[in-house]
C-alpha cells in the first residue's frame, strides 16, 4: 500500500475521537513493518495515552525497524502525559510519516527536529490537506484562543428557515437530521439563542448509538429560560450552561442553579447583550475547541456581525416557502454592498436523500 493508503487508515482511526480529546487534537496511528499494518490506535479522549503510543504498547518489543504512519507531528513535551518522540525513537522505530505539523507552540516542528536529531527518518505532509481539516477546531484554537465556530442553519431552496408564522420543525430529511446529529457528536458545544428555547424548547442531544452529548450553551442575557424547559429539567444528566450578563437577575441565577444549570457571566456589549468573542474566550478557558451554532437569524446574524463564524453547514430542502415575512437564516446589519460580503472558501457539497448540504468556509 501507498503512503496515501495507509494514512487514510490512520484518519479513519483519528476519526473516532473527535469531539472526545478536547483540549487535544485527534489522532490516529499504524505501526507498519513489511507493508503489513501491525498495529493501530488512536486518542480516545484527554489525559489517555496518545494514539502512537496506544500503537507502540500493542506490539512491545516488535516495533524495532517498523514504520510509524501519525496524522499529526508526535509531541515532545510533557503534557498529561509523557512526549511520545521519547517512545517513538526507544521503540527502535526507523521511519516515521507525519500527515500534518501541530500549530501547538510546544510542539511546532520541535517533535520532527527530535525524531531526526536521533536519527529517525521523518516523511513530511503526507495527505496534508486532510490531515488539517480533521483538526481544523483544534488548529484554530491553539493559535487564536477561541473554539472554532461552525454555523449550522436548515432552509427551504428559496433560503427561508421558517414559515412567516415560525413554523420551521423538520424542514429537512431524516438523512440531513442524522447528518446533524453527527456533527454534534463531534463538537464541544453545541449553542442556541434563547429565543430558540421560547419558541421550540430543544433538548439538543445527540440520537446515535455510541454517541456522546456536546455541552449546550444558551444566550440568554436577561436569564429567560424557562424552569421547566427541557433544557433546564435534563441540566443534571446533560451539562447545560446559560450565557448571561451581569445585569440579569440574581434571583432567577439561583433558582437555575438549583436545577443544576451552569451560568456564565459575560460583559454586555453596546446592545445590552452577551459580547460574542468575550463568551468564546471564556469558553476556550472551560478547554472547548469547537462550537457549533443552531441558533436562529437572530444569533447567525450576530456571529456573522462579528466576524466570528469560521464555516458554514446549510442544509437545502427541496421546498419553496416564500413570503416577505418569513426569515432568511442570516439576521443582524448584514453587508451593505457585495464586495464586503464573506465569499465561501473550498466549498463541499453532497446529496442528503433529497437534501443538499453546502458547507465551506467564509473569508
Amino acid at each position: 500500500m501507498s503512503y496515501e493508503d495507509l494514512m487514510r487508515r490512520a484518519l479513519t482511526l483519528a476519526e473516532r475521537g473527535l469531539g472526545r480529546t478536547t483540549p487535544n487534537p485527534a489522532v490516529g496511528a499504524l505501526i507498519v513493518r513489511d507493508g503489513q499494518v501491525i498495529a493501530e490506535g488512536f486518542h480516545e479522549k484527554a489525559g489517555l495515552d496518545h494514539a502512537e503510543i496506544v500503537a507502540l504498547k500493542q506490539v512491545g518489543g516488535r516495533a524495532q525497524g517498523s514504520v510509524l504512519y501519525t496524522t499529526l507531528e508526535p509531541c515532545n513535551h510533557h503534557g498529561r502525559t509523557g512526549p511520545c518522540t521519547e517512545a517513538i525513537i526507544a521503540a527502535g522505530i526507523k521511519t516515521v510519516v507525519v500527515g500534518a505539523g501541530d500549530p501547538n507552540p510546544k510542539v511546532a516542528g520541535r517533535g520532527v527536529a527530535r525524531l531526526r536529531s536521533a536519527g529517525v527518518e521523518v516523511v513530511e505532509g503526507v495527505l496534508e490537506a486532510d490531515c488539517r481539516r480533521l483538526n481544523e477546531a483544534y488548529n484554530l484554537a491553539i493559535v487564536e484562543g477561541r473554539p472554532f465556530v461552525l454555523l449550522k442553519a436548515a432552509m427551504s431552496l428559496d433560503g427561508r428557515i421558517a414559515t412567516k408564522k415560525g413554523e420551521s420543525k423538520y424542514l429537512t430529511g431524516e438523512e440531513a437530521r442524522g447528518e446533524v446529529h453527527r456533527l454534534r457528536d463531534r463538537y464541544d458545544a453545541i449553542l442556541v439563542g434563547v429565543g430558540t428555547v421560547l419558541a421550540d424548547d430543544p433538548e439538543l442531544t445527540v440520537r446515535l448509538a455510541g454517541s456522546r452529548n456536546p455541552l449546550r450553551v444558551v444566550l440568554d442575557s436577561q436569564l429567560r429560560t424557562p424552569l421547566e424547559s427541557r433544557l433546564v429539567k435534563t441540566a443534571r444528566t446533560v451539562p447545560t450552561l446559560l450565557v448571561t450578563t451581569h445585569d440579569a437577575s440574581a434571583a432567577r441565577r439561583r433558582r437555575l442553579e438549583k436545577k443544576g444549570v451552569a451560568i456564565l457571566n459575560v460583559k454586555a456589549n453596546r446592545s445590552g447583550r452577551v459580547d460574542l468573542l468575550r463568551m468564546l474566550k471564556a469558553l476556550h478557558a472551560r478547554e472547548l475547541n469547537s462550537l457549533l451554532v443552531e441558533g436562529g437569524s437572530q444569533v447567525h446574524g450576530a456571529f456573522f456581525d462579528a466576524g466570528l463564524v469560521d464555516k458554514v453547514a446549510f442544509f437545502y430542502a427541496p421546498l419553496l416557502i416564500g413570503g416577505e415575512a418569513a426569515k432568511g437564516p442570516i439576521g443582524g446589519g448584514g453587508v451593505a454592498k457585495l464586495k464586503k460580503a464573506p465569499r465561501l472558501l473550498d466549498v463541499r457539497w453532497r446529496a442528503l436523500g433529497p437534501d443538499l448540504l453546502i458547507e465551506g468556509y467564509p473569508r
